[in-house]
């Protein structure tokens, strides 16, 4: 029997199983994995898929359900929870765009009601302002896979898998990666990685991405 093909735009079960494929850099490798094996990482991917569509459904109907005057508490909540839903968003399989898009423009409507009850407050207003570039600065970040699934609660990333990943990267996702650090973090992620890659003989993709990490 032929092995199933990975998915094109997989989730973060089957991504986090791709990197690990024949990936001498991981403590436990995937080594030459059966079809089933494929098979359940895709499904727990279309379970998790499920689930957030259910989810965004009933955030869109509480949305929908805000009262003129509803509760700041009540209001800040549910940006709370949009905000989420976005990283959960990055996180799944398949075409995400449309509902990432459905969750911004439900995140930018609450944002002007809060705006309006600012208005006067130029302190509050500039709280807002910085607020909004964060975010936006933040959802830029999700666009790299490894963002979201690092930031999942229920992250799949060991902790002893965490180098591995950074170094087996794109450059673009270890940069956006590194963001999550501080200096203090990036600092050990390099000792750690100097060990790790010399007791191997690692692609020049790897020595790339060590020397990255080292800027």
């Amino acid at each position: 029997m032929s092995k199933a093909p990975f998915s094109n735009k997989p989730g973060r079960h089957e991504r986090h199983f791709m990197r690990k494929l024949d990936n001498p850099l991981f403590p436990r490798p995937i080594i030459d994995p059966s079809h089933e094996e494929i098979i359940e990482v895709q499904r727990l991917d279309h379970e998790e898929l499920l689930d957030f569509v259910t989810d965004l459904r009933r955030l869109v109907q509480q949305a929908i359900e805000l009262k003129p005057n509803e509760e700041s508490q009540v209001i800040l909540d549910l940006k709370a929870e949009l905000d989420k839903a976005y990283e959960k968003a990055c996180t799944l399989a398949d075409e995400q765009e449309g509902n990432k898009q459905a969750i911004q423009q439900l995140i930018n409507v609450i944002m002007r009601t809060i705006r309006v009850n600012a208005t006067g407050d130029p302190q509050a207003e500039q709280q807002l302002n910085e607020e909004e570039q964060a975010r936006a600065f933040h959802f830029s970040l999700l666009e790299q896979p490894i963002v979201p699934d690092l930031l999942d609660p229920d992250s799949l990333i060991e902790e002893d898998e965490l180098l591995p990943c950074l170094l087996s990267e794109s450059e673009e996702g270890l940069s956006a990666a590194l963001e999550l650090f501080d200096e203090e973090q990036r600092r050990q992620l390099v000792e750690q990685a100097e060990r790790l890659v010399g007791a191997l003989q690692p692609p020049s993709e790897v020595v790339a991405r060590l020397a990255q990490l080292k800027e």
